[in-house]
């Protein structure tokens, strides 16, 4: 699970030192009008909240900086990419988990692990929109794997033999 994270973590880092800033900081229709960069901030915030959480026992995904050096600096970005990667394995322990839903703050019972995938899940969703962006703006040819689950990777593998 580590292993997965960290190496989709340098796979992301490795699409980012290849788009050029304006590419990076762009509104693509194809998203929406937002940018690579603003989908890249909120892996990472993502990432970070469950980070800053763990000694408190407490994650609130919704409570995140939003921080727009990171949506608009490819260096800060793979900066704070790294220490994620750094900082991301730790032992299992319960979490909380509280989610912002209109005027209601409703919380869950977790655990490190299982919020470790889910960031992993979330950031592969959000490399696939990336994905779709970075082939709007440039013609930079990325990997078939950037943007896929690995199970879904591995079905392919499967189906192909």
């Amino acid at each position: 699970m580590f292993n997965s994270s960290i190496q989709t973590i340098e796979q992301f880092k490795n699409i980012l030192s290849q788009i050029s800033k304006e590419c990076y900081v762009s509104p693509c229709g194809e998203l929406s009008e937002a940018t690579i960069g603003q989908h890249t901030r909120h892996i990472i915030e993502l990432y970070q909240c469950l980070i800053a959480g763990y000694d408190t026992n407490q994650v609130c995904y919704d409570k995140r900086e939003r921080n727009k050096n990171i949506e608009e600096s490819i260096p800060f970005a793979i900066t704070q990419l790294e220490a994620i990667q750094e900082g991301l394995e730790k032992p299992n322990k319960e979490l909380k988990v509280s989610y912002e839903l209109g005027e209601d703050e409703v919380s869950l019972n977790s655990n490190y692990f299982r919020e470790v995938m889910y960031n992993l899940e979330h950031a592969i969703h959000h490399h696939a929109l990336i994905k779709v962006g970075i082939k709007a703006m440039t013609t930079i040819v990325l990997p078939d794997s950037f943007g896929v689950a690995p199970s879904t990777i591995q079905y392919r593998k499967v189906c192909v033999q």
